[in-house]
């Protein structure tokens, strides 16, 4: 896919450009995607999306359901041939719905503009579907799908609701960081881990024993302070089955299939073990949950 960072950057011709943030392409996003994918073939399906994510710019801090490399795959995956990435600042969070389509959607060709029923723009998000018509753009509405929204996925995640959070998403949710050195008490106890450094705008599911599947690997995943070892520092780390190799520094993105139990202390080291064996056994016999 070909990523611009500036209009400039993307040759003007007639464009369906689906407008929107794209927190976690979950399934509502998927569908203005293919609406946009969908039109009449004089038209460049693009994606105009934004970051960092508006509602941290404006002072309304919100925790991330995927990195915007993760958004891009996304994307990729889902068929969009060009994207503009638009930095979100004050200044454009201010600027005048007109301003916004002269400078950001006009250069590279816009002819239809594709959003959910209730996209807004410009200062004081005064701008809507409709002042795009009023501003010579054809517009498709998207209708909402009901119950579907990145706020839902992450109140679901908090949680620890894996399942609820993979229909609304389309897709199992994942933790995605850079693999760095840990304690290495994995490999002595015979089940060495990934340990993950996760940026810290990324929302991290609820703390407990997880199944899932990383690097074509099934994983057992632990996401939590390892209170049987008196920890207080979050950890997110992944034992991949059947897996041989060096991870170190290489970006891991983690699917979280089910999660199978709180984390705990145990009486001993003997029965931390044991209750390891059977997490990856559990993990051997979870099923993606779509």
């Amino acid at each position: 896919m070909n990523v611009a960072r500036a209009p400039g950057e993307l040759e003007a011709r007639p464009r369906a450009v689906a407008l929107g943030t794209f927190d976690g392409v979950h399934v509502g996003h998927r569908r203005v995607l293919e609406a946009a994918l969908s039109t009449q073939a004089a038209l460049a399906p693009t994606v105009v999306t934004f970051w960092p994510h508006p509602r941290n710019v404006l002072g309304n801090e919100v925790r991330l359901l995927s990195t915007l490399e993760r958004r891009l795959e996304l994307l990729a995956e889902a068929g969009v041939g060009e994207t503009l990435v638009v930095e979100f600042t004050q200044e454009l969070a201010r600027m005048e719905p007109a301003a916004f389509v002269d400078e950001l959607l006009r250069p590279i060709g816009t002819e239809l503009v594709v959003a959910g029923a209730d996209f807004r723009f410009g200062r004081g998000r005064g701008g809507d579907l409709a002042t795009f018509e009023e501003l010579g753009l054809t517009v498709e509405r998207v209708g909402l799908v009901p119950g579907v929204s990145s706020t839902a996925i992450r109140e679901l995640l908090a949680a620890g609701e894996i399942k609820g959070a993979a229909r609304l998403l389309g897709r199992p949710p994942e933790v995605e960081g850079t693999v760095v050195s840990g304690d290495a008490r994995g490999g002595t106890l015979g089940y060495p881990t990934a340990n993950l450094r996760v940026d810290p705008d990324l929302l991290v599911p609820a703390y407990g024993i997880y199944a899932g599947w990383a690097a074509e690997h099934r994983a057992a995943i632990s996401i939590g302070t390892n209170p049987h070892y008196g920890g207080s520092e979050r950890r997110v780390e992944a034992f991949l089955l059947d897996f041989a190799g060096d991870l170190y520094g290489h970006r891991l993105v983690v699917e979280l299939w089910s999660r199978l139990r709180d984390e705990r202390a145990f009486a001993s080291e003997q029965e931390l073990v044991a209750q390891i064996t059977q997490d990856v056994e559990a993990t051997r016999a979870a099923e993606r949950p779509i």
